[in-house]
């Protein structure tokens, strides 16, 4: 259904503008709660004088949205699920998970359909654009490991690992002892005593 936004709605446009919604979502949430009415040409003329601040009030928009594009480009985001030793999924990672994971992880919020990319169904890393900004495409940087082999994964990260889904699949991963600092006495040849100066003094 085409609806007239009666104010600033966020995921989907600003206060005049005319957007496509699902019929149940109109119906059942936008029009009773004021926030829309249905674009009627009777409704269009009504709204005319809100609809020609569109613009002024769109350019606003889209620079929140390029701020929020700036905020989530490159942001890494971690799944552990069930896998088979292909490294095929045992089910998905779907873009709801990862709209849900990125509000998490970094308190921006954004509708799921905003993200393009079907769900992800294998181990490893994943570039996953987002439609958000009109300035900057952002870019998120899914990451899948196997659900048993999580714990170590974080761990190895923690210890500033820098290792890869991938490298988890081989046999999984360990990640080294810190190394052991060198140890100077062991480099150094014994002082002699002065009896054996002595005596090698008299064998000269």
């Amino acid at each position: 259904m085409q609806v007239i936004l009666l104010q600033d709605l966020y995921k989907h446009g600003v206060a005049g503008e005319v957007v496509k919604v699902a019929d149940g979502f109109a119906r059942n949430y936008l029009i009773p709660r004021k926030m829309a009415i249905q674009a009627t040409p009777s409704a269009m003329r009504r709204t005319e004088a809100v609809r020609k601040n569109v613009e002024a009030r769109r350019a606003q928009y889209n620079d929140m949205l390029n701020d929020l594009a700036r905020q989530i480009d490159g942001v890494e985001l971690i799944f552990g699920r069930r896998a088979a030793s292909t490294g095929k999924l045992f089910g998905s990672v779907t873009t709801q998970e990862i709209a849900d994971e990125l509000d998490r992880v970094t308190s921006v919020d954004i509708n799921r359909r905003r993200i393009s990319q079907q769900a992800l169904r294998e181990v490893g890393t994943h570039e996953v654009p987002v439609r958000l900004g009109n300035e900057l495409s952002p870019t998120l940087v899914i990451t899948i490991v196997p659900e048993d082999e999580l714990p170590e994964f974080l761990t190895a990260r923690e210890r500033g690992f820098m290792v890869t889904a991938e490298e988890i699949m081989i046999d999984g991963f360990r990640y080294p002892d810190p190394p052991e600092e060198p140890s100077d006495a062991a480099d150094e040849a014994p002082m002699p005593n002065a009896e054996e100066l002595v005596a090698e003094a008299a064998a000269g």
